[in-house]
């Protein structure tokens, strides 16, 4: 009896090596000892402190959620991803030639840490606030992604990784974590350039199936839901179909049989509806300029540090009590600009894109703010203007007849609309006078002018 007791309480002291997260999207994100030293790390505990929406919980107040459990959740789906597209039941002989780690179990298992790493890890060097104020605020050359290459390879996270078993090399997680895009300097063979796929791409990344979801949750909206679980169930590694007649097909990509191209419509969908309702929503916008100035004010040197010390150190935390304390301290740098953000007194919509207009001027938007700013002066006007590069991406559906391309069996990914605003945004003491005046001459203001008008 007594050494069955003992036996007992030895057992209970076995330490556990699965840990459990529960997860609002997920339901539960699962890591082993060896992959929680990562999210314990300060690299990825600092994404805690940083908001995956910005300034969006000030038009949507649930979005408050952090890039922490984003990174998670893109952990969680891409180990999904890898496991399904790697099964030797949806392998066919020509992908197992064409990517060799496919036939060897050792590798199959490195590779799997590797992107669920990289996955993990993807986010861990973007600034406060995220995407706000990324491109005018980092020295030329330097982004997230180039933050995110120099964490994952530093003392700290080179560590980690050599202790796991089978240690992990920090470049193969720096090319998943980036991808082909944003690693240009780096060289990928095919199987690398699949996995970071997984991760990144632009038809089939866990990243936006991920934020998709998330986002959608938490700012209450519909429009980000789609039928991940068949989509994920139905993705391949496919040969991507050539672009003439007379090719053969040609390196493998993410794809989809067919019976998941619904599923990969509404994603494509579902990116859109998010993009034109919360992503671009003209007040999260005005948010996002008004804290690029506060930081340009605030910041020593009016930019942030890529010294990676410094970036660990700065997080929302830091941003937002310093917005708090000038927006009602006159004296300080960046009050303005953070007055008009803590108490709520940003500039409204003034113009925003029309087609009528757009037939008229593509630039009508530039035309409106031009115009504004020379008859009531500079500094009461913004203008904000993004248009997305393309529509629905194309990637390889195989059917019973082969492989084709998605766009030629498609019609709802051919009619995805390219996403485009432009706003001229307006002071509030100047907003009634501005948009009276523009009401009267909007007309002559975007008409274009004569070619060679300029030129006398």
């Amino acid at each position: 009896m007594l050494a069955r007791s003992a036996l007992t309480l030895e057992s209970l002291t076995v330490p556990k090596n699965v840990h459990e997260i529960r997860d609002p999207i997920h339901v539960f994100v699962r890591l082993d000892s060896p992959e929680r030293e990562v999210l314990n790390s300060r690299p990825f505990q600092r994404l805690r402190h940083i908001h995956q929406l910005a300034l969006t919980y000030l038009v949507y107040p649930g979005a408050t959620h952090k890039r922490f459990e984003h990174s998670l959740g893109v952990m969680e789906l891409a180990g999904r991803v890898f496991d399904v597209v790697t099964h030797p039941d949806n392998l066919t002989d020509d992908i197992k030639e064409l990517l060799p780690p496919l036939k060897n179990e050792d590798e199959r298992r490195y590779w799997r840490r590797v992107v669920r790493m990289a996955a993990l890890c993807h986010d861990i060097g973007h600034l406060p606030f995220s995407h706000a104020a990324e491109k005018e605020l980092l020295p030329q050359g330097w982004d997230h992604e180039r933050l995110t290459r120099d964490l994952i390879s530093c003392d700290e996270m080179r560590q980690i990784w050599e202790a796991m078993r089978p240690p992990l090399d920090y470049r193969d997680i720096v090319k998943l974590a980036v991808g082909p895009k944003k690693g240009k300097d780096l060289k990928f063979s095919d199987w690398e350039a699949i996995l970071s796929e997984i991760i990144v791409g632009d038809a089939f990344g866990v990243d936006r199936m991920d934020y998709l979801l998330r986002d959608s949750h938490h700012a209450g909206v519909a429009y980000g839901k789609f039928d991940h679980y068949r989509l994920i169930d139905t993705l391949r590694i496919l040969q991507t179909p050539p672009s003439d007649a007379e090719g053969g097909l040609t390196e493998p990509a993410l794809g989809v049989e067919e019976g998941g191209i619904q599923s990969a419509e509404a994603l494509m969908l579902a990116r859109y509806f998010m993009y034109s309702q919360v992503y671009l929503h003209a007040i999260r916008r005005i948010y996002d300029i008004h804290l690029k100035e506060f930081l340009k004010a605030w910041l020593e040197g009016g930019a942030f540090s890529t010294d990676l010390q410094r970036h660990l150190a700065m997080t929302d935390n830091e941003v937002t009590a310093a917005m708090l304390d000038a927006a009602f301290d006159a004296g300080k740098p960046g009050h303005l600009h953070a007055r008009r953000i803590v108490r709520r007194e940003h500039f409204k919509v003034a113009y925003e894109r029309h087609p009528k207009d757009v037939e008229i001027n593509q630039e009508a938007g530039r035309a409106v703010f031009e115009a504004l700013s020379a008859e009531f002066g500079t500094g009461h006007f913004h203008r904000d203007r993004y248009r997305q590069g393309s529509g629905a991406p194309d990637f390889p559906v195989r059917i019973r007849d082969g492989i084709v391309s998605s766009l030629s069996i498609s019609d709802a990914l051919n009619r995805v609309p390219v996403i485009s605003i432009d706003y001229v945004f307006a002071e509030r003491s100047m907003l009634d006078k501005a948009t009276r005046w523009l009401t009267r001459n909007k007309v002559e203001i975007i008409k274009p002018k004569e070619e060679g008008a300029d030129h006398g």
